[in-house]
């Protein structure tokens, strides 16, 4: 897809992967919505947009909330008339055993990280049938497809958004309407610091491993993403 002019809606927009994948769409001409639950934040961003020539606006949205995600579309769509793209980004992890796991907080996450972008696809899918057709990326995580110790549930939810986006694919197809699924790994962004954990839980000892992927690099696959629209998207190819 040619992003030039294309209206995108991409949610945990105010830091980290959403924020630079908000950056370099309205770099390459996109109208930009941005929703994340920090209004003072995205305003500010939206300024920053808007000193650059850039068109973008601001949705303050609780994306666990199923009216304020309903809101969230509708008022893109009233301010365009159409929306082209849906990038599912917002999401948090939890960390711990399987054993000792927070039962609460994993209920948190499943919120945010499965129904959340559920939600928001039953929310979009009229408006692009509407306008026949678009491209929904429902950003995963590369442990979705491993197992490893003391992520498991994160992981979890993460596959469940696999299997989610692969049924859609299959459902929407003749809709016209496109499921891409982006694979980050590892980020430099604050996204582990923010991380649900059990005060129980013994702190994990630090793994050594290749050096971990900007927000920016990222925000760029997910561009290629847009542009080339494969139905998996990884950060090595």
């Amino acid at each position: 897809m040619d992003i030039q002019d294309k209206v995108v809606i991409i949610t945990g927009a105010s830091g980290g992967i959403g924020l630079a994948t908000a950056r370099l769409f309205a770099q390459e001409g996109a109208k930009i919505a941005l929703a994340a639950r920090s209004a003072d934040t995205l305003h500010t961003i939206v300024n920053e947009f808007h000193e650059q020539h850039r068109e973008a606006i601001a949705i303050p949205t609780d994306m666990r909330n199923k009216v304020a995600i309903e809101a969230m579309v509708d008022s893109v769509f009233q301010q365009y008339g159409r929306i082209d793209i849906l990038i599912n980004n917002a999401g948090q992890a939890v960390s711990g055993n399987v054993s000792d796991v927070d039962i609460d907080q994993f209920r948190q996450i499943l919120e945010l990280n499965v129904l959340g972008p559920i939600e928001a696809m039953q929310a979009m899918i009229p408006k692009m049938r509407q306008n026949g057709g678009g491209l929904i990326i429902n950003v995963s995580a590369i442990v979705s497809k491993m197992s490893l110790p003391g992520v498991g549930v994160y992981a979890a939810t993460k596959a469940a958004l696999n299997k989610i986006s692969d049924s859609a694919r299959e459902e929407l197809a003749s809709d016209n309407i496109r499921i891409t699924t982006m694979f980050p790994r590892k980020t430099a962004t604050n996204f582990g610091k923010n991380s649900l954990t059990n005060i129980n839980q013994a702190p994990r000892p630090a793994h050594s491993g290749p050096e971990p992927d900007s927000a920016e690099a990222v925000a760029q696959k997910i561009l290629e993403a847009a542009r080339n629209e494969p139905h998996d998207q990884y950060m090595d190819r």
